[in-house]
């Protein structure tokens, strides 16, 4: 935890950093370097029932340091993952355009690489089955690794063969044993989720077959630092990666990544592709070596660049701030839309609560009639904004704001307009 603040001058720039006594989850570098502290948070996915509305909730420091050795982005941790997966609430099917997605992977997976019913494809953090679905669908056999079993429940039901297990390499030997190897190893938005990324790494080397591939998709930190997605820090995401700092990782592990692709999903993410290093049926794509050129040139491997975001977020909560006071001294209505755990970081973070957010709605029944942490904001159906009527709505995983519009099209008839807030406050008519 911080508890000095150390000025560095470097290369003309003066850096505020803050000390910590915590090392890098990858090379155990002390970690001297702050990215942004966005204070006292609780746990994002851990909604509030109406029994416990007046109770008190834990909150835990959000504070992202960068390591000076390797240039991992990260958090302290705080809390054990087994207590954030435990009645996990996030279940990946209630995106339309989420699904879309995955089907659209499988399509390619299947098409690039000719797997077929004599495959196995292991998903790690399958969540209910988004995504194994359509592997099951094509008939190819799957295996999802899902550590919330209230969530695993609802893929087995859809025919997806589940482990209710975490991943590592204790877990990568009990597959093998019980499955063989996988042809396919894939994940989507749970690199940042693990705490020990090195057992989890040397897990996918041990699960991998000879001449299997891995893909991996999860935010880029180019795109979080460049477009102030500050609100995609929280707790559950351990790691913020560039593709420079998790080939290192990888490599490390001796698992080549040989291929990258850059994503639009959550506002901007990058799926990378590995095999084993002695796999040459694989070769480096130009575009792997292309982004990894200009991560480098950016400066993703100095302190620099890192040194201004805080100040950045803060201007975005001063504006964020600022348009709801004007917009509740003028009477308006506003609501929220979504439940996201990057929303939670964002009310937090800014203090709103039902002095200027009403309610939000989401989609998902297991939100519903709960409170979201922290600011205690009450979670109802979508059908609650017809019967409010807002002047607006704020969208708070503005990664999915045409999806939500979509859906939400009719508001426009009592003139409501969509508002989101990163990378600062715009006004969608």
């Amino acid at each position: 935890m911080s508890n000095s603040v150390n000025l560095t001058e470097k290369s003309g720039l003066v850096l505020d950093w803050s000390a910590t006594a915590s090392t890098c989850r990858f090379c155990a570098t002390p970690l001297r370097h702050s990215v942004v502290d966005l204070g006292m948070s609780p746990l994002c996915q851990n909604h509030v029932k109406p029994e416990n509305a007046n109770k008190m909730e834990p909150f835990y420091p959000l504070h992202a340091y960068v390591c000076d050795n390797c240039y991992l982005v990260q958090l302290e941790e705080f809390v054990a993952p087994a207590e954030i997966f435990d009645d996990y609430a996030y279940f990946s099917s209630y995106s339309d355009s989420w699904l879309r997605h995955a089907k659209k992977y499988t399509d390619l997976m299947v098409e690039r690489f000719g797997f077929h019913e004599s495959s196995l494809v292991s998903e790690i953090a399958s969540n209910d089955g988004y995504l194994l679905q359509y592997f099951v669908e094509k008939g190819v056999p799957v295996v999802g690794i899902e550590p919330a079993g209230n969530v695993a429940e609802y893929a087995i039901a859809k025919g997806v063969r589940s482990e209710v297990r975490f991943f590592g390499q204790e877990t990568a030997r009990y597959l093998v044993g019980k499955y063989g190897k996988t042809d396919l190893l894939l994940g989507n938005n749970v690199l940042a989720h693990v705490p020990d990324i090195n057992d989890f790494v040397s897990g996918m080397k041990i699960y991998l077959a000879e001449g299997g591939v891995i893909t991996m998709e999860f935010p880029h930190l180019l795109r979080l630092i460049e477009e102030n997605q500050f609100d995609t820090i929280y707790h559950e995401h351990f790691s913020y990666l560039s593709f420079s700092t998790v080939t290192r990782i990888f490599d490390h592990h001796g698992i080549t990544l040989f291929d990258v692709e850059e994503l639009s999903t959550h506002g901007g993410s990058i799926r990378i592709y590995g095999r084993h290093k002695d796999d040459h049926s694989k070769p480096v794509s130009e575009r792997a070596l292309e982004l990894l050129d200009r991560e480098e040139k950016l400066g993703m491997l100095t302190l620099e660049f890192y040194a201004t975001f805080e100040e950045q977020v803060k201007e975005t909560k001063r504006k964020l701030l600022t348009w709801l006071i004007d917009m509740k001294r003028q009477g308006k209505k506003v609501v929220g839309y979504g439940a996201p755990g990057k929303g939670n970081t964002l009310l937090n973070y800014c203090g709103i609560r039902t002095d200027f957010l009403d309610f939000t709605v989401d989609r998902s029944p297991h939100k519903q009639g709960n409170y979201l942490p922290g600011t205690r904001i009450p979670i109802y159906s979508p059908e609650m904004i017809n019967e409010a009527k807002p002047d607006y709505i704020l969208i708070l995983p503005w990664n999915l704001r045409k999806e939500i519009a979509e859906q939400m099209a009719h508001v426009r008839e009592w003139g409501c307009q969509f508002v989101v807030p990163i990378p600062e406050v715009k006004v969608y008519e």
